[in-house]
Formats: C-alpha cells, structure tokens, sequence
C-alpha cells in the first residue's frame, strides 16, 4: 500500500521572502514582514533586501529574462516593521547581459498614509556565467570548524530579546571575535563566523543578500552595543555558493563622525568568494 508523500514544508526564508504579484496592477508586488525576522528597531536590513531583491528577480526574470542578482543598492529610509508591505518595480533597461531595476519597498502608516521603507537599485544577470576564469588574491578567512565555534545562544540576554532574527540561523562565531559578549571587546572591529539557515534551507544568490548583513555589527567589538542601523547597502553577488556552511566576516576601519562603514565578506564551502558588501551604519546612541 502507498502513501501520499508528505507536502514540503517551504523554508521560513522563502515564506519571509515571498511575493506575489498585484492582480491588475503591473510590475507591483505584495508581501507580508514576518516579525520572526525583527532585529533592533525593525526588520533585519538582509532579509529586506533578500525581500525586494526576488520582486526585482520576478520583475527581470520575465520571458528567460535575468533572475540573478549582481549588484543590489538600497538605502534604508525607515524602520520595517512586521505587517503587510507592498514592492513597487521598474525595469530601467533590458540588456543582452544586464539587465538593471528599480524597486521601492512601502508600508502603510497607522493614520493611512505610505511610508516607504526601502529603496532600490539593481543589475541582475545570469551567474552561470561566472563559472568561468577566476583571478583572485582573496583568502577566506582561517577560523576553527563549526562545533568548535561560538553559538549565538550564548550571546548577552539584552541582545536576545532584541534579535528574533537569531532563531532563524544557525550562526556559530569564531572565539576569537566574540570577547564583547563577555565585556571584553577586542576593539579591532571584526566578527566572523560560520552560517546557515536554521531549517537546513541551502544557500543561494538570494539569501546571500541576507548573509551579508547576518552577523552582530561590528560595533559590538569596539564596545559599542545597541542598534547599529543601516543608511545604505551595496551588496555584489559573485557566484553561486555551492550547498552547506557560508563562512561571513564583517569588519570595518573608520569610525567617525557618527557613522561607520561595515565591509562583509561571504565564502561559500568550496572555498570561493561569492558575496561581498559594503554598508554605511550610524553608530549607536549610548546614554
């Protein structure tokens, strides 16, 4: 005797990246900001952009046109927060390799007005195309094997309750970065660690726009603790990252003024650099 299979359970990224288009209403996307996904003030600034980048993937993927991200531009106007949101799309222009968008992430306020939260610029393409020759002086980063580095379960209660994010991932930080949870931050500005999807979702060029921006900020490990929010984040997508753990790094040099930029580093298990960013943070308030 057979039996039905079991129905695949879709991975709580797919549901948190989910769009669907507005019937009647071209090029515009509905989606709802799960508060499992809330980091700080808002919606973790990653799984924004992984959100507005499958709009952008449905929008430039039409026709056998371009579904993967390579370059992806947001600038982060207001905090999301869980509850309906709506993704306004443009095709900039269609080329035979590149094709390049715009998108704009909205929500509605409580007196009934638009907020918009998110806006975008991007160039999609075809990563099949980056199989080929690879020149690189990049390394990734040296760090001990998973179950030998830090879960982010151990990390300060405070911080726990402000980043639901965290049981989302299974994200293991390498000893030597995570003196800050202990009070003794290194001030070198560096965290690295190992990560994945908490469901066991394998990674691909989506959620490496959520990758980029996974790890604790970097401020942690200059004594700085708080809500780090994003002004702006440019994220290149290099390849395709083969199945199993991403190896991510977040470091920065300058600190001033208020602000600081956080650069990521994302290397998949086969050793090969397949995502890189680059962000400009305020620093948070203390006091």
């Amino acid at each position: 005797m057979t039996t039905a299979a079991e129905p695949v359970q879709a991975s709580e990224f797919d549901r948190g990246t989910a769009v669907r288009a507005r019937e009647g209403r071209a090029s515009v996307y509905d989606a709802e900001l799960d508060g499992g996904w809330r980091i700080g003030g808002g919606i973790n600034g990653g799984l924004l952009l992984a959100l507005v980048g499958n709009a952008l993937r449905a929008e430039l993927g039409r026709d056998g046109g371009h579904a993967d991200p390579l370059s992806v531009s947001a600038y982060y106007l207001s905090a999301g927060r869980p509850g309906p949101a709506e993704i306004r799309t443009e095709t900039v222009r269609r080329g035979r390799s590149v094709s390049t968008g715009g998108a704009s992430l909205l929500q509605t306020a409580e007196d009934g007005s638009p907020v918009e939260r998110l806006r975008v610029l991007a160039s999609y393409g075809d990563l099949s195309a980056a199989e080929g020759d690879v020149r690189t002086s990049a390394v990734p980063p040296e760090m001990p094997p998973p179950d030998q580095c830090i879960s982010t379960e151990h990390a300060p209660p405070d911080f726990l309750t402000q980043a639901d994010l965290l049981r989302r991932l299974d994200l293991r930080l390498d000893p030597a970065c995570v003196g800050w949870a202990l009070g003794e931050p290194s001030g070198i500005g560096r965290i690295q660690g190992w990560l994945r999807l908490a469901d066991g979702r394998e990674p691909d060029p989506l959620m490496l726009l959520l990758a980029v921006d996974a790890l604790p900020p970097v401020t942690f490990d200059l004594g700085l603790m708080g809500w780090t929010p994003t002004l702006e984040l440019t994220a290149h997508v290099r390849a395709r990252p083969v199945p199993g753990w991403l190896r991510v790094v977040h470091s920065t040099r300058n600190l001033a003024g208020g602000f600081l930029e956080e650069d990521a580093e994302v290397w998949d298990e086969s050793g090969r650099l397949v995502a890189q960013s680059r962000q400009l943070a305020a620093v948070p308030r203390t006091g």
